[in-house]
């Protein structure tokens, strides 16, 4: 195992295309991080460049505290999970996963070495009974299992995923992402994992590090990055439904502070207004699940949030939940602040449309005025020129992530004692 540190991290291309720009980032001993961003991020180039597959044009790389800036591949201990599962298909599922060490076998390694090695990542990976076959009799799932076993014989001293689910269906690949979770706590192997998938972001990093036209927009676990989020990227990246964005004014009403949006007036607490204070208009930004029927709020949440109507254009009954739409038509200028946003977010377009996830009893119907209410005390609102969240709360935030480290190492342990008591 090792720590992985990134300082300044640059990369140029001989056209002058500047893909990564400046990345400080620190992996600590045994974490699982993610690099998530949309296409031409840089999230796969930051990988490789770990692995020495891409140079760095500027920066310094270390790895347990060892520059390796100019060490080739395999002078790195690392070992790369790739979405194409890169296995020899004429040879064995044994034999692609002995391969790295026949590799090496000239460094005193002997054929009982290499055969209790195969055969303890095999049971890791419940493949004992697939060692005889070939890749092509495996399901997807079992290939991926198998290159990830050619990972685990090496004893690396991190792991790089670049994707490895992208290829399954989706049953399959939740089924995946449990089991490389479960692994990577068995391990305790530093990793970094390569996606463009929200849930896989969500479900399988310790911290998740989001880039954006290759520069780190922020660190943090998943929960802080979807309840905390630094600026009007990261909220809207992370999410989905995505995060609304509604231009809003601030105005004084009642002795009150209202937001002024295109979907209506909503009354917010003062120190959230307060944040907005000096400027003409702010985004809102408004996760669907704050949104509720009125009719089925219960009394002790009432006082946090506030009530309006509005007409839904449309409903989708999911069974356990519904999404209600509510359409707005932006001015010319917010209409272009949009635009912008979309393009950043790898998006065609971001339709002036609120989704609101409602309760499956709720009797909302569209084209019908519907008394909607909505959690005031979680809104954000960000600067439309800058994109800084004006309402972010830093040290909550920092204690999400701080509770999430503590989590996993209480699951490490946890996965590494229920390890050995089944070898006992």
């Amino acid at each position: 195992m090792a720590s992985i540190t990134l300082n300044h991290i640059d990369k140029t291309y001989d056209d002058g295309y500047h893909a990564i720009r400046d990345v400080n980032l620190d992996i600590e001993d045994g974490e699982f991080v993610i690099l998530v961003g949309p296409s031409g991020s840089g999230k796969s180039t930051l990988l490789r460049m770990i692995v020495g597959l891409e140079d760095i044009s500027d920066g310094e790389l270390l790895i347990d505290g060892r520059r390796v800036n100019e060490a080739a591949p395999k002078d790195r201990n690392l070992a790369m999970v790739f979405q194409n599962y890169a296995l020899y298909p004429h040879l064995s599922v044994y034999e692609n996963i002995a391969f790295p060490l026949r590799l090496s076998k000239g460094s005193s390694l002997t054929e009982e070495v290499i055969d209790r090695k195969v055969r303890d990542a095999a049971r890791v990976l419940e493949l004992q009974d697939h060692l005889e076959r070939k890749p092509g009799n495996l399901s997807g799932g079992q290939r991926q299992r198998v290159a990830m076993g050619r990972a685990i014989v090496r004893e690396a001293d991190a792991f790089l995923f670049d994707e490895p689910l992208s290829n399954l269906d989706a049953k399959l690949r939740g089924q995946m992402r449990a089991e490389i979770s479960q692994l990577q706590r068995r391990l305790a192997t530093t990793s970094v994992y390569v996606t463009h998938d929200q849930t896989e972001a969500m479900t399988l990093g310790d911290r998740v590090a989001v880039l954006k036209k290759g520069v780190l927009q922020q660190v943090a676990s998943p929960r802080e990055l979807y309840e905390q989020p630094l600026n009007l990227f990261v909220a809207g990246f992370i999410g989905s439904p995505s995060m609304n964005f509604l231009p809003v004014s601030v105005r004084q009403q009642g002795g009150q502070y209202v937001l002024s949006s295109p979907i209506g007036d909503i009354p917010v607490p003062a120190e959230k207004a307060r944040k907005a204070e000096g400027r003409e208009i702010v985004f809102m930004g408004l996760r669907p699940e704050f949104f509720q029927d009125a009719e089925l709020v219960e009394d002790h949440k009432r006082p946090n949030g506030s009530e309006f109507e509005a007409t839904l254009t449309h409903l989708e009954w999911l069974g356990h939940e519904q999404y209600g739409y509510i359409e707005f038509e932006p001015d010319p200028k917010v209409a272009e602040l949009l635009s912008a946003l979309a393009k950043d977010l790898d998006a065609d377009e971001l339709r002036p449309v609120v989704v609101t996830t409602l309760s499956a009893e709720s009797t909302a119907r569209p084209g019908v005025p519907t008394r909607l209410w909505v959690d005031t005390t979680r809104i954000h609102l960000f600067d439309p020129e800058t994109g800084e969240n004006l309402t972010r709360d830093a040290e909550a935030g920092a204690e999400l992530t701080r509770r999430t480290a503590e989590a996993r190492r209480r699951q490490i342990e946890a996965a590494q004692a229920k390890d050995a008591a089944s070898r006992a």
